[in-house]
């Protein structure tokens, strides 16, 4: 799957109410909802709001068929820290982020840069 085609699915998904856990964009999507249907891969279950181990969702996203890359793509995956003890995922496009935003309750399209630190950047490995 292509970034532009990642990015058209992430976009559809704009205005979808948020859900924390949400996996159906008629129902509603969190962050890791938003990734999965974006990206077509498989998405844990059961996870805290709040955790701080990129290492152990850097291993998820490994586990899901995804790649650390350099730099950053429409279509790519961002790993975000948003507070203390709080990551988030936002798919990047070719102006900004379209992220399950938790405050504004649905999924939106952010224009601009990404307004957290990034601490990893991951895209779908190319099939052999």
């Amino acid at each position: 799957m292509r970034g532009a085609a990642i990015v058209s699915v992430a976009r559809a998904a704009v205005g979808t109410p948020f859900r924390l856990h949400g996996r159906d964009p008629g129902r509603g999507l969190d962050c890791v909802g938003l990734a999965a249907v974006a990206l077509r891969c498989p998405a844990p279950d059961g996870y805290r709001l709040r955790t701080g181990d990129a290492a152990a969702v850097a291993e998820q996203l490994r586990a899901a068929g995804l790649a650390e890359v350099a730099g950053g793509a429409p279509g790519d995956l961002l790993l975000c820290r948003t507070g203390p003890g709080q990551l988030h995922l936002a798919i990047r496009c070719e102006h900004g982020i379209i992220h399950a935003d938790a405050i504004a309750r649905r999924v939106v399209e952010r224009p601009g840069a990404v307004p957290w630190p990034v601490l990893g950047c991951w895209r779908l490995r190319e099939e052999d």
